[in-house]
């Protein structure tokens, strides 16, 4: 499967994560995935078209089976439709690595800041866009809630478009469509009395007993009963104040804000609570150790970031017809550049830099950059 992983991200790195959205963007609707040809009594062969199907098809285990469903499910993509070129996302893992930020994902946002100001950067918070505005057939600054104009040679646009915000003519009839709603996270922090044991393992995934049901759920606009939780303990002595305590990240994909109402106190307050009785399994004690708890959901995410629902957007994925893809990053609006989460490559920190990289070549090659080689 690894080896069939393998050739899926040989055949899909360059033009989905190296370089901008082709124009011929539609032979990505075609999956890398080498899928194995099944014989079946008195059917025809078939092929694993889902991350579902690649499990139940060409995984021997069930648990084989989960495990890979849980990589789609932790970047917001629901194992039944996602295509079967997902497979390199454990891949990706498996030979890359998983990386941790110390002190926490926040110290990276504090590093790019400074190196920010340092290249002589001006950052403007708490002022809210409202439009794109375009001046002699191209963009040529921002509106602010407030009426004001800040005049740009450029904008890179870091949200999800949507109408009103960006001028109708920005895409045609052929280009990738601004993708639907998305899968949220819950997530519950939590500080514990009692340090960390020297064999404590720094990520456990502990997967619920019916993945279909908690699939159905959250694709589905509900509450899963028994979801797949994330549990992070890192060894790191930034997120801690000394040796006699221990900093615990639990995090679930959930149904972003609207289907569940997740300002509920109620609904979060239960939810926070099955999340640690789950990650109870991972972390000895949890529930007797818990000094202070803060409880993070899709609500929050809307609330904080703009994001319709708190939806937190998956990673660009070939195949499906091209169902999985995002918007590229050059649009049809000259001096309009789209990057982050909602844009080509798609959503993770990863897949969402490599945008801010493939806009930079744009600006700084033309609209003739093909990626870096």
């Amino acid at each position: 499967f690894m080896d069939r992983a393998r050739d899926a991200w040989d055949r899909s790195r360059r033009p989905l994560l190296e370089e901008p959205l082709r124009p011929d963007h539609r032979v990505l609707g075609r999956d890398p995935y080498p899928a194995v040809r099944q014989r079946r009594l008195l059917r025809p062969a078939r092929q694993a078209g889902t991350v579902a199907e690649i499990g139940a098809w060409e995984l021997a285990d069930p648990r084989l089976a989960a495990l890979l469903d849980g990589y789609a499910l932790a970047h917001g993509l629901d194992p039944r439709t996602a295509p079967a070129s997902a497979a390199l996302l454990p891949y990706m893992e498996q030979t890359f690595g998983s990386w941790y930020v110390e002190g926490g994902m926040r110290e990276l946002a504090r590093a790019v800041y400074e190196r920010c100001v340092a290249r002589r950067v001006t950052f403007v918070f708490g002022a809210e866009v409202v439009r794109v505005v375009e001046k002699d057939g191209r963009a040529a600054g921002v509106e602010l809630a407030d009426g004001e104009v800040a005049e740009a040679d450029r904008v890179v646009l870091g949200v999800r478009p949507r109408p009103g915000l960006v001028p109708g003519q920005v895409w045609g009839a052929d280009d990738v469509a601004v993708r639907a709603g998305a899968a949220g996270r819950f997530t519950v922090l939590l500080s514990l009395r009692g340090g960390r044991e020297a064999d404590a393992v720094h990520r456990t995934v502990v997967h619920g007993a019916d993945g279909a049901a908690e699939q159905e759920a959250v694709f589905g606009g509900r509450v899963a009963a028994h979801p797949t939780v994330t549990v992070l303990r890192p060894d790191d002595p930034a997120t801690r104040p000394d040796a006699e305590h221990e900093a615990v990240t639990l995090t679930a994909t959930t149904a972003p804000q609207g289907p569940v109402d997740w300002r509920d106190p109620e609904v979060r307050r239960r939810f926070a609570d099955v999340l640690v009785e789950r990650a109870a399994a991972a972390v000895p004690g949890l529930r007797e150790r818990i000094l202070h708890t803060e409880v993070r959901t899709p609500a929050e995410t809307e609330a904080e970031t703009g994001a319709e629902g708190g939806a937190v957007p998956p990673p660009a994925l070939a195949g499906a017809a091209g169902a999985y893809l995002h918007p590229g990053n050059l649009t049809r609006l000259p001096g309009l550049y789209l990057a982050g989460g909602w844009a080509h490559p798609g959503g993770g920190l990863a897949h969402a830099g490599m945008s801010g990289t493939l806009v930079a070549g744009l600006v700084v090659e033309g609209d003739g950059f093909r990626g870096s080689r």
